[in-house]
């Protein structure tokens, strides 16, 4: 009788065309646009979905990230190699299965500046719509932000300007110049910080910076822990320019932040090499995915 079911399973092995495997449902990396009023035009994005996100009904975390003022949604994708970069740190338990959204605004640097109304895109269209058309845990403790370069100059904008709306921030390389950009900086040049005759606005970038956030943020009680990476040879002086954001930060809330300085220069050398760690950060101050009605 044994030999009869040894010899069936081997027959029916051979008719299916090989041993029987359970089906995989794979994570989701989807390049979408959203219609915005404040950009007029679309907002493109990439999306990733974890891989039980399709099979199940719970909710995500998200973790936003921004680009720097040279790329756009998909330097996430063919330098960050965002995709297997998630499902690996979901696969090893360093975070939990979360959503994650790059969206893409070139030259933007997350402010809404007299090209673009990138701040208002991000915060009044991208983030109400992805809360609405995906399942995520619609909360601020739930939802967090991290970006490089300008990206990060916009991520410690949004920590500081909107801590009621979100858990944590990482930025690396953040170009979040105290003063006013160096002369090398794409800031200066950039449509978000110019005056109507193509000049930098030095009054805009004091406005829109740090300093003048940070006096706000620390008035009221909500804080967002922050995470801080550059390279030592940064050739845009953004090392000094971190460590003196991380002071300023940590001097009131030593708890919730932390600084790194890496070897490396201002590009995607250091980046790769550091996101990971920014990402496992920030993801220690979320809840994890459950199922349930949203709140």
């Amino acid at each position: 009788m044994r030999g009869f079911l040894v010899a069936l399973i081997a027959c029916a092995t051979l008719l299916l065309g090989g041993p029987w495997v359970a089906p995989v449902v794979a994570s989701e990396l989807l390049h979408l646009t959203l219609p915005s009023n404040a950009l007029q035009r679309d907002l493109p994005y990439f999306i990733y979905l974890p891989d039980d996100y399709a099979s199940g009904n719970r909710r995500y975390p998200v973790l936003y990230l921004l680009h720097g003022a040279g790329g756009d949604e998909n330097i996430w994708v063919e330098r960050g190699g965002i995709k297997d970069r998630a499902d690996r740190l979901i696969s090893n338990g360093d975070i939990p299965p979360a959503i994650l959204v790059m969206p893409g605004c070139p030259g933007a640097w997350w402010v809404d500046g007299a090209k673009d109304k990138a701040e208002t895109a991000f915060w009044s269209e991208l983030v109400p719509f992805i809360d609405k058309t995906y399942r995520t845990i619609d909360s601020r403790l739930a939802r967090l932000i991290a970006g490089i370069s300008a990206g990060g100059y916009g991520a410690v904008r949004y920590g500081l300007k909107y801590p009621e709306r979100l858990a944590a921030v990482a930025a690396l390389s953040p170009a979040i110049y105290a003063v006013t950009p160096p002369a090398r900086s794409s800031a200066r040049r950039d449509p978000a910080f110019l005056r109507s005759d193509g000049q930098f606005n030095q009054t805009l970038w004091t406005a829109e910076n740090y300093p003048r956030l940070a006096s706000r943020y620390f008035d009221q009680e909500t804080r967002v822990p922050f995470y801080l990476v550059s390279a030592d040879g940064d050739e845009l002086g953004i090392a000094y320019e971190t460590a003196l954001l991380f002071k300023t930060i940590a001097d009131q809330q030593p708890d919730q932040a932390e600084l790194r300085i890496v070897d490396g220069r201002h590009d995607w050398g250091v980046w790769r090499n550091t996101l990971d760690d920014a990402i496992k950060y920030v993801f220690r101050f979320v809840p994890r995915p459950h199922a349930g009605l949203q709140r």
